[in-house]
């Protein structure tokens, strides 16, 4: 049984109407509404723009949808939502314009507008809401002394990521910082571990079942520590939901990428795979999965991973995140920087 819970403080009759129909929506697919929002798998919260009032989640694991009206289309939508993301906490912000329509808003990707209907917008959340994060991290200090340094694979892989800083490809596909105020651009650097607003990420085959890939958060212009900046991943524990790293003794470890089951799926699936970049930009005339799940979730890596799969050459694919970015397979980091970058196009298209 799935639960979710309606909170916050809606601004007019019209607005808690709105949201409970689309609540109504989730109950005829066995949605369970609950009081007690700490019951809740997923949370529909009300906020007015004047006064965000963020919901806490008690459990990582829930989902927060977050909805505010405005009478009239503002000339900046992502400008306007952008920040009620952050204060509210929330996974996505849905802003509806009465007679205009609804724009989601989320993290890594943008905005994008959809029809002002309960059943049309429950089909772009349900998927959303329904995801299993896989974000968790295990870590093992039983790296090989001889690893412990680093090795000629995380020498490639900062010299990726050095290569990525030139060709300008690290940031956002929006300029963030043009977005929100000093404080909320410090408040999402705290919340979501980010160091720098350097989004992507890199990784690089070490053999038959491990990986190196670059951390969570990090300045991917400089990944120099392993451990650190480069985790040795070794496994995933389905049953957990749980990355396991390698990582050597006596360092404070940060966290993997989100992105790394995505990494794991297409390594175990293929074996001929030697390198994965994902980067916040776009190709034309590429396959692309038909819903954004949110990063790190399993339904987004099972998704790549079935569109790689589907490829003539999967050791050499470019596979399209909607509205997000891209994830490439390829021999090493260089050679997929290489044959990608001439054809990279740096702005991401909202659909």
């Amino acid at each position: 049984m799935r639960r979710y819970a309606i909170w916050g403080t809606s601004t007019s009759p019209a607005h808690e109407g709105w949201v409970a129909a689309i609540g109504k929506q989730f109950e005829r697919d066995d949605f369970v509404r609950v009081e007690d929002v700490n019951d809740a798998d997923f949370v529909l919260n009300m906020f007015d723009a004047a006064d965000p009032k963020a919901f806490r989640r008690a459990s990582r694991g829930t989902y927060s949808a977050a909805f505010y009206e405005l009478p009239e289309t503002p000339d900046d939508v992502l400008k306007a939502s952008y920040p009620m993301l952050v204060r509210t906490l929330s996974n996505v912000v849905l802003l509806r314009i009465p007679g205009e329509g609804v724009w989601f808003t989320t993290m890594e990707r943008g905005t994008y507008h959809v029809a002002d209907d309960p059943e049309a917008i429950y089909e772009r959340l349900e998927p959303l809401a329904t995801s299993r994060l896989v974000i968790d991290n295990d870590w093992h200090p039983d790296l090989e002394p001889d690893l412990w340094g680093g090795d000629e694979i995380t020498a490639d892989i900062s010299a990726a990521g050095r290569r990525l800083d030139e060709l300008d490809l690290l940031p956002s596909p929006f300029p963030v910082e043009e977005y929100l105020s000093g404080r909320d651009l410090r408040h999402v650097m705290r919340l979501y571990s980010v160091g720098g607003l350097s989004y992507g990420n890199l990784s690089a085959r070490k053999d038959e079942t491990r990986f190196w890939m670059s951390a969570s958060g990090v300045d991917k212009s400089k990944l120099e520590i392993v451990g650190r900046d480069v985790l040795m991943v070794k496994d995933f524990d389905e049953e957990r939901g749980v990355i396991v790293l390698s990582v050597p003794p006596g360092i404070e470890p940060r966290r993997v990428s989100v992105d790394a089951i995505e990494h794991w799926m297409i390594y175990q699936a293929h074996p001929e795979v030697g390198a994965i970049l994902h980067v916040h930009a776009w190709m034309e005339g590429i396959p692309a999965t038909d819903v954004n799940y949110p990063c790190g979730t399993q339904e987004l890596a099972i998704a790549v991973a079935d569109l790689v799969a589907l490829e003539p050459d999967p050791a050499h694919a470019v596979i399209g995140l909607r509205n997000h970015g891209l994830t490439c397979t390829g021999e090493s980091l260089s050679e997929i920087l290489d044959r990608v970058a001439p054809k990279v196009l740096r702005q991401v298209p909202m659909t």
